[in-house]
């Protein structure tokens, strides 16, 4: 990503050329990044996931100070946990099978710089402990080192978890959450901010048309008018996904129609009572099993998608806009409870 150091042609900052939109809830995080750019606090950015979160954490490292020393990130839950311990703090030659030679941790890479934590919600509740130490002194040790490391690192961590509920849950520590949410940053959701749907479009046709070496395409009317009717449960990253899919499939034309573009009734609606209005289960004067009543309609809903798709837990994932891993744990499930009942 190349950015000016300079201001923007409209006089804006560059960080905030990064922050796309006019809506009052885009405004307010670009608000906060301003207020504390040039602060050393450390900010917790939430949202579901697609929403930008990495971009805000960007466009706060670019807009104060450390600009120009590293921006160093790491995804907590995409390494094994025995390995993420190495990842933050690195070790010294033989600290563990493997450890052939001695490497510099993301903390390091960071000094002076930022530190971006995503899915910070998924840290082992032991690297928990230690990040928080490191978070109150701003001082380490490596793996199989004595040695304490003293850095001047920025941290910023993100999550699309509710972390208070991970609280009460026990999977993660009441202390180290408010020693993270010293700033809240919250990206809001694109259904929350319809009006910012079209400049979004156009800069991402802008954007892609440029990757792609081919002439700018223009959106219609129609387009813009479509896209603002989806639902949009994968936020700006899905989006961004089928702006790309139209320019790559839209050949030589020079404007993308709404004919580009997915219907917008095979998006989920806004609410279930606009789909399933008035009472969809009848609770009898006996009462109910709660559990058991949702388990079954959850049971029917997976039945039908997969008789739809014939089967193909891919498909059936995509029409319940569903991972294929969590659609598949949940399929485990019903049967595992299903044969406890017999």
């Amino acid at each position: 990503m190349e950015l000016k150091a300079t201001d923007g042609a409209a006089g804006r900052p560059d960080w905030e050329e990064l922050l796309v939109g006019r809506s009052p809830a885009i405004r307010q995080v670009a608000h906060i990044i301003g207020m504390v750019g040039c602060r050393r606090a450390t900010v917790l950015i939430t949202g579901e996931t697609g929403t930008g979160k990495e971009l805000a954490a960007t466009a706060l490292h670019l807009s104060g100070p450390r600009r120009h020393a590293p921006l160093v990130a790491l995804n907590c839950s995409a390494l094994p946990d025995h390995l993420l311990e190495s990842e933050l703090f690195g070790h010294v030659r033989g600290a563990f099978t493997g450890a052939i030679q001695n490497r510099v941790g993301r903390f390091e890479q960071a000094h002076r710089g930022t530190l971006f934590l995503d899915e910070i919600g998924d840290l082992p509740l032991d690297l928990q402990a230690k990040l928080l130490r490191v978070l109150q002194e701003r001082e380490f040790q490596r793996l199989g080192s004595s040695e304490t490391v003293r850095v001047d690192v920025r941290v910023i961590a993100a999550t699309n978890c509710d972390l208070v509920r991970r609280i009460e849950q026990g999977r993660f520590r009441e202390d180290l959450f408010y020693r993270l949410n010293v700033v809240p940053i919250h990206m809001p959701a694109l259904r929350d901010r319809p009006e910012d749907i079209p400049l979004l479009a156009e800069h991402f046709v802008e954007k892609i048309c440029r990757l792609e070496d081919v002439p700018l395409k223009r959106l219609a009317t129609d387009a813009s008018s479509r896209l603002c009717l989806h639902f949009w449960p994968g936020n700006v990253r899905e989006l961004e996904n089928a702006v790309e899919m139209a320019v790559v499939l839209s050949g030589d034309r020079a404007w993308l129609t709404a004919e580009d573009f997915p219907d917008p009734a095979s998006v989920p609606p806004r609410s279930l009572a606009s789909v399933m209005p008035g009472r969809v289960v009848s609770v009898p004067d006996s009462g109910l099993d709660y559990e058991e009543t949702l388990a079954a309609i959850e049971r029917s809903i997976l039945q039908q998608a997969l008789e739809k798709t014939g089967g193909n837990k891919k498909a059936a994932a995509r029409m319940l806009r569903l991972k294929r891993t969590t659609l598949s744990a949940k399929i485990r499930t019903l049967e595992a409870s299903a044969a406890q009942a017999v």
